[in-house]
């Protein structure tokens, strides 16, 4: 997909506007290959590029950037020479800040020393080796990648007193692939991440007690805080006077973390509502839920967007039902079960909370976040508390809801997707062989209840659980950090969900359109049937009769979903009974020359039964071997269902036989490799994870993008 001018994007609805334009940039920063930064533009698409894309990054030299940076030290230097007290500069910290001392740069060792308390294990240094307990315990090598990034953005803001040789020493390590190996539990995000940041800080004095993960080219290895600082060309650095306290007193990791769950799920809400038309595809649902007219008169932003989205991304659907194609007369459930009819007023607020999210976390990313802080300006050095991360932990909260709110539409679809109580006709499990030996999307389905129960307990707040630190003087403290480690965790098992639904969602489409051809065939062969028996009738007689035997044999197809094919032909064989009873009662003077008219009956109902099963087993042998469900698909499904059957070359389940023990026939599956349903799961979560499938999400929503956002409304 092209990068698109912005003039075109600016009336776009809200949140797409900021997926798009974030998802866009770090593209563009992916070709250039460059991120700079200047204490103040900091933005989520830089910091995922260099967490994720290892881009370097450097500082913007322009000499405002420079002056601000170099007056902040030379103000401490000269508020110093005064004899003043700084707090965490010549007192002690927190509950100890009584205490006084001269010993400036020994005191900024002190604080490293107090803050370099967290757990690591062996296997943290040889992630090569298996880890046998519940894990690593260190962070990992992406959200280190971040924090530097961020609290190098933090200090050229020039109101932190750290010299611009330190900031520039951080960013070289990243340019170098050096990031150290940060204990991943322990920081309260007040006084700041204390103790992560300590861990960057120590490298810099080259504590050979702290061990850095290299990264060179695709080879990595575990090495020492001083061959670290070796191979970047770097010597030991002796902290000045606040320079320890301004590398360690910040809200960096929590933020950093943060931008990294904002950007993967905005990502995941835009999926979803793809998913969303998928499934109403697949379910052979109604547009009318999304009808804007519906939003209109409830008009909260995130409701608009998403009906206008879904809405868009139906067009040129052949499955689902739309105003083009509306049956006012419907027979069955008249509208839409609550998960596609409610759909665009669950995840409308969803996209709100989001948006509100990404700007805290914007400005969180381009702030001052320690204590104390130089403001030259006024030749003030004032004491304050911006290191409380309440910010970053409101706004990871509302994402980590979001998510799980996002996890139980995804839940409720896939489940009615797997029921043939449920699913509108579709197989048992959507299986594509005899659903009394084949259960293909069963253990999917248990998979979405375990991924669901863990999705809601991650999504209780984490702020309610606040304890009193350190001699009592952070007896408030955000969590912020331990908030957005928590709300990681729901975006991987959001994914999860996502490209599990997506595996079962694809197949539906399958059978779905496997089924409706079918059925548009079984009635041509019963219309074939119908004039050869009952020649005597008059067309339009055969015509009516015809009329009725459909929708005989489709309620009963849909209402047999859970019957083995020859179980099922023979129950649609005899729904037709009382139709054909019927027609004779009515038309009867016209079949004079054919007295025995149960015997005619039986007739037809043997030749339904065996023509009916004959024409499913031709129709669904070629249907193994090639598969035309794109074209019977809305736009932005044609999209994902193409990207995941040809690019990541996920194939149409055909039942039992892929199993990969079991004797291998047809031609088809003996041209590719047969694995569990599990790993071909796999191959999507892998594709959702590594951002492979953001590039066909982000083309559905710019080429569905609806006119009436186009146009503002």
């Amino acid at each position: 997909m092209k990068s698109q001018p912005l003039s075109h994007l600016k009336n776009s609805s809200p949140h797409f506007l900021e997926t798009y334009l974030t998802w866009s940039k770090r593209e563009q920063l992916k070709s250039a290959n460059q991120v700079i930064i200047d204490g103040k533009t900091l933005d989520i698409a830089s910091v995922v590029t260099v967490a994720r894309n290892s881009c370097p990054a450097d500082i913007d030299r322009s000499d405002e950037v420079v002056e601000r940076v170099n007056s902040s030290v030379k103000f401490l230097e000269e508020y110093l020479s005064k004899g003043y007290c700084i707090y965490g500069v010549n007192t002690g910290f927190g509950g100890s800040a009584g205490s006084r001392t001269s010993q400036l740069t020994a005191l900024q060792s002190a604080l490293l020393q107090l803050t370099q308390t967290g757990v690591l294990t062996e296997g943290d240094f040889k992630p090569d080796v298996s880890n046998y307990d519940v894990g690593f315990h260190s962070m990992p090598v992406t959200w280190v990648r971040a924090t530097m990034l961020v609290r190098c953005n933090h200090l050229l803001r020039g109101y932190s007193g750290v010299r611009l040789e330190v900031i520039d020493a951080v960013l070289q390590l990243l340019r170098k692939g050096l990031t150290p190996i940060i204990p991943l539990r322990g920081s309260v995000s007040a006084s700041g991440d204390l103790m992560p940041l300590s861990y960057i800080a120590g490298v810099l004095e080259g504590n050979l007690d702290i061990q850095v993960h290299w990264e060179e080219g695709t080879a990595s290895k575990v090495i020492s805080a001083r061959e670290a600082l070796d191979i970047a060309g770097i010597s030991p650095i002796v902290l000045g006077p606040k320079e320890g306290l301004g590398l360690v007193n910040g809200t960096a990791a929590s933020a950093a973390v943060a931008a990294l769950a904002a950007y993967e799920a905005n990502q995941l809400a835009v999926l979803s509502q793809i998913l969303t038309a998928m499934s109403c595809e697949a379910l052979s649902g109604t547009a009318e839920s999304y009808h804007p007219f519906i939003a209109e008169i409830r008009p909260h932003v995130g409701q608009i967007e998403v009906a206008a989205n879904i809405r868009s991304f139906l067009m040129g659907t052949k499955l689902a039902e739309t105003p083009e194609n509306r049956d006012r007369a419907r027979p069955g459930l008249f509208q839409d079960r609550y998960p596609l009819r409610s759909a665009s007023q669950w995840l409308g607020p969803q996209l709100e909370d989001l948006n509100a999210s990404i700007a805290q976390i914007l400005v969180e990313l381009n702030s001052t976040a320690d204590n104390p802080v130089i403001d030259v300006a006024t030749n003030e050095v004032l004491s304050g508390a911006n290191f409380q991360a309440v910010s970053v932990t409101s706004a990871v909260e509302k994402i980590r809801l979001s998510l799980q709110m996002i996890g139980k539409l995804l839940f409720s679809l896939n489940s009615e997707l797997v029921n043939p109580d449920l699913n509108k006709g579709l197989p048992a499990n959507l299986a594509a062989d005899d659903p009394s030996l084949s259960f293909t999307m069963k253990g999917v389905d248990i998979n979405m209840a375990a991924y669901m129960s863990e999705l809601a307990f991650l999504a209780n707040p984490v702020s309610s659980h606040v304890q009193s630190a350190e001699m009592h003087n952070q007896s408030v403290n955000s969590l912020a950090l331990i908030s957005s480690r928590y709300t990681m965790q729901a975006v991987e098992v959001v994914s999860l969900m996502c490209a599990a639904h997506l595996y079962a969602v694809c197949q539906a489409l399958d059978l779905r359109v496997l089924h409706n051809c079918y059925l548009e065939a079984l009635e041509g062969r019963i219309r074939s049937i119908i004039r050869e028996l009952f020649s005597g009738l008059q067309p339009e007689h055969q015509d009516d009769l015809c009329k009725h035997l459909s929708q005989s044999t489709r309620k009963s197809w849909a209402g047999s979903a859970s019957y083995d094919l020859h179980d099922r032909c023979q129950s649609l064989s005899e729904a037709i009974t009382p139709v054909l009873l019927s027609g004779i009662q009515k038309y009867g003077g016209q079949l004079s020359g054919q007295a025995d008219r149960i015997a005619l009956i039986e007739t037809v109902q043997g030749r339904v039964s065996q023509e009916s099963i004959c024409l499913f087993q031709s129709m669904r042998n070629h249907f193994f071997r090639e598969q035309n469900t794109a074209s019977y698909l809305g736009g932005a499904s044609k999209m994902l269902y193409t990207f995941v059957r040809e690019d990541l070359k996920v194939p149409f389940h055909q039942g039992l036989v892929e199993h990969p023990t079991l004797e291998c026939s047809g031609q088809q599956i003996k041209e590719r490799p047969r694995k569990t349903i599990g790993s071909w799961i796999s191959v999507i979560y892998a594709a959702i994870r590594d951002g492979r499938l953001h590039r066909p999400v982000m083309a559905c929503l710019q080429d569905s993008q609806p006119e009436e956002t186009r146009n503002g409304h």
